[in-house]
């Protein structure tokens, strides 16, 4: 189904429109669902697989990117509110084993503000790139974008690389950070960053669509397509990056889900159905420099009003996660890259801008 109204009078104009210029601006689809006062909304536009006509399913799996970091801090608090863990728990006195800085705090890296470098890359004020410990960028990545990465591969290789700042005295987006909470949460509890959302997140909600793949390449059925753009000496190449293996990002962005499970999830976090009123009030404690919370940003906006988000993105897809502060009016969805020549801070460009109009039409 490419398109439902579950309330028969209700339509979605300004989201029509906002959809179609997604697909207007190169990327071949976009899938939306929206939760609020009239009900529930579903709509898609674009193609599900280029060279095709069929629309991407708005019940879709895709990949979700860094939304999958909101998942894993709902785990980590979910364990500080089982008495567990503490949000100023030395993380060096759990994980000894990577010889940490010892002011790293649990409450530092679900906010970023560990200072430890990013093991995709580090982004200057200047435009300048610092390589990653993986393949990140181009030809590179998608000749390695099959091998197999483990985590602690990944922490050791970001640990090898300066320390941007003091802990605590700075922020700085980190994914580093994440796969660190996920090593966090397997040593504290002795099973895997899977097996315990599915313990506290997947099977008390119910989310059966949602998976942590770890090295598993495919995607449910069923599901777009998504599509990375290179230059490859001159020359521009797209390939389809629907099947590779995430271990790469780890838990820093490995997950696959739906749009009706990433509403579901993020309407029971903000009503305060998985974790306490006052760990909920901690999560939204947001640092100033980018309004970034413990695992979810904190936007005020424009015309008055805060939601809570978080996005995420790799080569081929984007992933979009939205909420109110109690839970009664999500936006989330999905959109996929297309074979338009398009670098990618033009893309991150376009992406930042239609999301900007989608929020408005849905939270204004």
């Amino acid at each position: 189904m490419s398109e439902q109204n579950t309330v028969p009078a209700q339509d979605r104009p300004a989201l029509r429109k906002a959809m179609q210029e997604i697909v207007d601006a190169g990327f071949a689809g976009v899938q939306l669902r929206v939760n609020d006062e009239l009900g529930e909304w579903a709509g898609s536009a674009g193609v599900s697989e280029l060279g095709r006509t069929e629309k991407p399913p708005t019940d879709g799996h895709f990949r979700v990117g860094s939304a999958t970091k909101t998942f894993v801090a709902t785990v980590v608090l979910q364990l500080v509110g089982e008495g567990r863990l503490g949000l100023e728990d030395l993380v060096a006195d759990h994980l000894p084993e990577f010889r940490l800085d010892r002011r790293i705090t649990v409450r530092m890296l679900l906010q970023h503000t560990s200072g430890l470098f990013n093991f995709t890359g580090e982004f200057s004020e200047g435009g300048s790139v610092e390589p990653g410990v993986v393949a990140g960028w181009g030809k590179e990545w998608v000749e390695l974008q099959h091998a197999t990465y483990r985590p602690e591969e990944l922490v050791r290789g970001a640990l090898a690389k300066p320390a941007r700042f003091e802990p605590g005295t700075a922020w700085s987006y980190s994914n580093t950070n994440y796969v660190l909470a996920r090593l966090l949460i397997e040593q504290v509890t002795g099973r895997s960053l899977p097996e315990e959302t599915h313990r506290l997140i997947l099977g008390p909600l119910g989310l059966t669509g949602t998976l942590l793949p770890e090295t598993r390449e495919d995607i449910p059925e069923p599901h777009a397509h998504g599509y990375f753009g290179y230059d490859d000496a001159g020359q521009w190449k797209v390939v389809d990056t629907t099947r590779f293996n995430p271990s790469w990002v780890s838990a820093a962005g490995d997950m696959i889900s739906t749009s009706r499970d990433l509403h579901t999830f993020f309407s029971a976090l903000n009503s305060g159905k998985l974790i306490s009123t006052e760990l909920l009030a901690e999560m939204r404690v947001a640092d100033p420099t980018m309004g970034y919370g413990l695992g979810v940003f904190v936007e005020e906006l424009d015309g008055g009003g805060t939601v809570l988000h978080h996005n995420g993105g790799f080569w081929g897809w984007g992933a979009m996660m939205y909420s109110t502060p109690d839970g009664t009016k999500t936006l989330t969805g999905s959109l996929t890259s297309g074979d338009v020549e398009m670098d990618l801070p033009t893309m991150a460009g376009t992406f930042e801008k239609v999301k900007q109009t989608l929020v408005k039409a849905v939270f204004a």
